[in-house]
């Protein structure tokens, strides 16, 4: 009875989240309340409640802070010294121009917001691209590769999730993850450099390359010189814009560097490193107290929705363990799964992360997929976060999936049409899906 009821909350979760009939936080904290209602669990439902949220509370932390400290670095122009470089080296040349589009955004995209990596990259080099006949599916190829690698980090929203539905710390994923993210950052790199082969070959071809010009000096210049901004760059606000006051890159830098390397040493809890992190960037580059509130306030909404969002899953999460739904429902799955593929159920969840992310969303295959999954592992005495991490897997060709709002972002920026991005990227992104899957067997996370 409890499999059933638990399968019927899956369905309903997911089919009211797909039909955008409810929000996530809406549908993450309503629907377990009345299913856990129906099964007569009312008494205790407050205890599993706050048991389930407290689970997840380090990690809403983490997330909180992190937002509101790369929000903060993004403020104080960290990053723009690094894209004006990578610009003047190019130089108008196809293959340095492609190839540093994809460093580009492999090293902004570590602030976990996707958004954000599309907005400095595509407003960066979408003029060159255009200026060289370059098609601009091949930037916005380039920066969902890289946006669905480094989406990975901690306090990424992918890993969020996991840890808010296994109960994991955040930090242990990425450091699991982490191999595999680097060789698929270089891959991506490799993949950049291929493609710009062939269009510098072209734009040779068309008579556009080399460019006679000296108009590649800076990324000012990059845009008057082309003239070709289109309302989708023209449209691009910026509300920060104003608030790049800070006169000490240098520090920022060390600062976050810091923060980076303790993270992997795990000197500290990460949720720790970003709150004096956080304090100590709005201390050094907004003394004052206006300023400070000002910048803060300028993030919460952001932090906000996340930070909401986690704690939600912590309720669903608590009911879904607390009434032995979860137990019941995996227990139905393994009495279904043939026994000699119990011990490969890492392998299976990579592999079916990969269609689960891009056809139902990162929503309803973490919060309403993923627990059974883990469920069904465990009685095969499998790690949640072996499972955890095998579910990452499949991120880099999900994030292109129709439910990711991000993706509608990326392609209204670089103007070209959902069905063009999945039939140019495809093919690299399952590459890399089969990168992680390789590394994961090589260090020990999947096993045959």
């Amino acid at each position: 009875m409890l499999s059933i009821l638990g399968f019927l909350m899956v369905v309903t979760f997911l089919s009211l989240i797909m039909s955008k009939r409810i929000s996530p936080f809406v549908g993450l904290t309503v629907i377990p309340i009345l299913f856990g209602l129906a099964g007569g669990f009312g008494s205790e439902l407050g205890t599993f409640m706050m048991e389930g949220i407290q689970k997840v509370a380090p990690t809403a932390i983490l997330l909180l802070f992190a937002i509101l400290y790369f929000g903060i670095m993004l403020d104080t122009g960290l990053f723009d010294p690094m894209t004006t470089k990578i610009i003047q080296l190019a130089k108008g040349d196809p293959l340095k121009v492609i190839v540093g589009s994809a460093i580009l955004a492999g090293i902004i995209g570590f602030d976990g917001d996707g958004s954000t990596t599309m907005m400095i990259c595509v407003t960066a080099f979408l003029p060159l691209y255009k200026k060289l006949g370059i098609n601009p599916v091949i930037l916005a190829s380039i920066v969902i590769m890289q946006i669905g690698i480094t989406t990975l980090v901690p306090w990424g929203g992918p890993a969020g999730r996991i840890a808010s539905v296994l109960n994991l710390d955040p930090t242990a994923l990425y450091l699991k993850m982490l191999p595999g993210m680097l060789v698929s950052l270089l891959y991506v790199v490799g993949v950049a450099y291929i493609i710009g082969l062939k269009e510098r070959a072209r734009c040779k071809e068309a008579g556009l390359y080399p460019v006679q010009s000296d108009s590649f000096s800076s990324q000012s210049a990059i845009i008057e010189d082309a003239a070709i901004e289109q309302a989708s760059i023209e449209n691009i606000e910026n509300p920060n814009q104003g608030s790049k006051k800070s006169k000490i890159i240098w520090v920022n830098f060390f600062l976050t560097a810091i923060i980076m390397v303790a993270i992997v040493a795990e000197w500290l809890p990460a949720a720790i490193l970003f709150i004096v992190g956080t304090a100590i960037a709005l201390f050094i580059n907004y003394p004052m107290l206006a300023d400070q509130r000002e910048r803060i306030a300028a993030h919460s909404p952001n932090a906000l929705a996340v930070v909401s969002m986690v704690l939600a899953a912590g309720i669903f999460s608590g009911i879904f363990k607390g009434t032995l739904m979860s137990e019941a429902m995996a227990q139905t799955v393994v009495n279904v799964i043939p026994s000699e593929l119990g011990p490969i159920m890492a392998l299976i969840t990579a592999i079916i992360s990969v269609p689960g992310l891009f056809l139902i969303g990162p929503d309803g295959f973490y919060f309403g997929i993923l627990p059974v999954l883990a469920e069904t592992a465990a009685a095969y005495g499998i790690d949640p976060l072996v499972i955890g991490t095998a579910s990452l897997y499949g991120t880099p060709f999900g994030i292109m999936g129709p439910l990711v709002a991000s993706i509608y972002l990326l392609i209204q920026l670089t103007g070209i049409s959902l069905g063009d991005l999945h039939k140019y990227t495809a093919k690299w992104a399952i590459g890399i899906v089969a990168i992680f899957i390789i590394v994961g067997v090589l260090v020990g996370t999947i096993t045959f």
